[in-house]
């Protein structure tokens, strides 16, 4: 698997750093996104994107799982 997306805007190639969340999840870092090409994304409800880097929580909310540091609470 590449540690980069291509996300291509008007026929210029961005790459993007894939990161990997404790639980597995695969993510694309957008982070500076804006600052790179002027674009931002929309994801109404924030459905499908993660708000911060965690070593210590995860939060599954949709099925009901809290843990810390991997415990569940």
């Amino acid at each position: 698997m590449s540690d980069q997306a291509t996300l291509i805007l008007d026929g210029v190639n961005h790459e993007l750093p894939i990161i990997t969340g404790v639980e597995g999840e695969r993510a694309i870092d957008i982070r500076d996104l804006r600052e790179r090409t002027g674009h931002i994304t929309l994801d109404p409800g924030y459905g499908n994107t993660g708000s911060c880097l965690s070593d210590i929580t995860f939060i599954d909310g949709e099925n009901g799982i809290l843990r810390y540091r991997g415990i569940p609470i």
